[in-house]
């Protein structure tokens, strides 16, 4: 166990040099998709959840939470997104041998768009779509009765009329439960992958390769070399206690991340849980404190969980979500989990 910690210790010494910004580099990534938080609860949370990762929300936060998991859960997000756009997040976890196997679907959409052109402002008649996608599957069990170890792989595609760009990438992530009061101490590193290139149709050009000779082809086929971009990489580290732990109908969780992303500045979420006999929950955070330039802030939700159909349980969430001159967004999520 020393050594699983010490390497990663080093890992992370590794990443975090890399995803450590002093000035902020939005814009730099593909796929910054990835960075948006999934699950309701977890938003309501501020995001602070790499240490609480008790859902099926947790194959997006911390792979290591499902491990914990006693039973089957399924889960479902959607979220009304900024710029007219839907964001759903589908995930989950089943218990399978000795741990539990997670596979979730991220989906972005927008609706079909006009293609306008310099010439044709108002349209040329064509419409066109553009969206991402990621679709994941990982494992996790527990190495002790207090550590769970995490793994997962995606593959990840973005597309815009006739282009598209696919990756692949790795999330990793540990959780403990210290024997203090039932601290949990998570880390994870998310979108440790390949780098993204458009490619398609839409690069298709046609060139004359020597200009000054005459009788030449002046219409040559190449493509426009688009750069290639790095995905959203990013090391999450977090502390969670339930400050009313061992009192009977009554919790009250807090939660504190440390965030280093490769695309931002440094940032802290930190979020609160209020819960009642374990059937209804409020809660409020704060997203993307010192984050430069950031327009996250303040979130809210509430949510309840109650049992139906004998053993199985039935959990609603919603979440709001402040995003200053960009407004505001809302999400939904509905679980269930089975024994």
């Amino acid at each position: 166990m020393k050594r699983f910690w010490l390497l990663m210790l080093a890992l992370a010494l590794v990443v975090s040099p890399s995803v450590a910004q002093t000035t902020s580099k939005t814009g730099t990534t593909a796929a910054t998709f990835l960075s948006v938080g999934q699950g309701s609860r977890a938003i309501a949370m501020g995001g602070a959840f790499v240490a609480v990762a008790d859902d099926a929300s947790a194959l997006f936060w911390n792979p290591a939470g499902t491990a914990r998991l006693a039973a089957s859960e399924f889960l479902f997000s959607h979220n009304e997104w900024l710029a007219d756009m839907t964001f759903d997040y589908v995930a989950s976890a089943i218990p399978v041998g000795n741990g539990v196997l997670g596979v979730s679907g991220t989906f972005l959409s927008m609706g079909r768009e006009v293609v306008r052109t310099v010439d044709q402002p108002e349209g040329t008649g064509e419409f066109f779509d553009a969206g991402s996608y990621a679709m994941a599957a990982g494992y996790s069990m527990m190495l002790t009765d207090r550590f769970s170890l995490g793994l997962q792989g995606k593959l990840v595609r973005e597309y815009i009329k006739d282009c598209s760009s696919t990756g692949f990438a790795l999330d990793v992530g540990t959780l403990f439960e210290t024997q203090w009061r039932g601290l949990m101490i998570g880390m994870s590193i998310s979108n440790f992958g390949t780098k993204m290139q458009m490619a398609g149709n839409d690069v298709l050009v046609q060139v004359d390769t020597d200009p000054t000779q005459e009788g030449n082809n002046e219409n040559i086929n190449a493509n426009l070399a688009l750069d290639r971009f790095d995905l959203p990489l990013v090391f999450r580290v977090g502390l969670a206690l339930d400050l009313l732990r061992g009192t009977p109908n009554n919790s009250l969780l807090v939660s504190v991340d440390d965030l280093h992303p490769n695309d931002n500045t440094e940032a802290v979420d930190v979020g609160l849980e209020y819960g009642l006999a374990n059937r209804f929950f409020a809660r409020v955070g704060y997203k993307s404190l010192f984050m430069r330039d950031s327009e996250e802030g303040l979130t809210a939700g509430a949510g309840f969980n109650l049992p139906v159909l004998g053993s199985a349980a039935l959990g609603v969430d919603y979440a709001y979500q402040a995003f200053g001159r960009l407004e505001q967004a809302h999400r939904l999520s509905i679980s269930v989990r089975t024994s």
